[in-house]
């Protein structure tokens, strides 16, 4: 390997990648998310936009009922854990919170276990990136109840969700293995 440094396995060093790596992941998931929202919201405009395409706010009658897992979540620690309601106008800022937080951790043990199992780095991060998908959205968040089961959703609601995880699993790779061949280099 000419001009490249051979990296010797670090745990800690593969954790301090994945952490940085799940920050940074996370928010370009959100970006992504939110360039859809606005591809899905430009193409909705104007009276043929059908009953589906609609807001699920409007659909469901009530807002707690379309709110993101996120914000379920962080109303149930701040309800079971603090003793306190969360005030509707922190209930954004409070899921937003979760889902770095989350992304955060994912991408830490995502640091550890690619430092010692090539499959874990399969497909440059968007392998595990579709697994986070399948185990989380899919699986986990219907079965803590904090979304309905994926039936009840369109086809288009899982592809994005799929997508914005490969994006995701995407970056974390990346800044993972840039950290580990410099900045945090063994």
């Amino acid at each position: 390997m000419i001009g490249r440094r051979r990296k010797r396995p670090s745990a800690a060093r593969g954790l301090a990648a994945g952490l940085i790596g799940g920050v940074v992941a996370s928010w370009v998931m959100e970006c992504f998310q939110d360039g859809l929202a606005k591809l899905s919201h430009k193409e909705q405009k104007g009276p043929e936009a059908s009953q589906e395409q609609r807001p699920r706010a409007a659909n469901a009658g009530a807002a707690e009922a379309s709110e993101p897992a996120t914000v379920k979540v962080a109303v149930a620690v701040a309800e079971d854990v603090f003793h306190r309601p969360l005030a509707t106008e922190t209930k954004p800022a409070a899921g937003a919170a979760v889902h770095y937080f989350f992304g955060t951790l994912v991408g830490g043990a995502y640091g550890l276990a690619a430092e010692r199992l090539p499959l874990a780095r399969r497909g440059a991060g968007s392998l595990f990136g579709s697994g986070l998908w399948l185990a989380s959205d899919e699986i986990a968040v219907p079965a803590f109840g904090l979304a309905g089961p994926p039936q009840a959703y369109p086809f288009k609601v899982h592809a994005s969700a799929l997508a914005a995880h490969v994006v995701y699993g995407a970056t974390l790779e990346v800044v993972r293995r840039a950290l580990r061949g410099g900045f945090l280099a063994s």
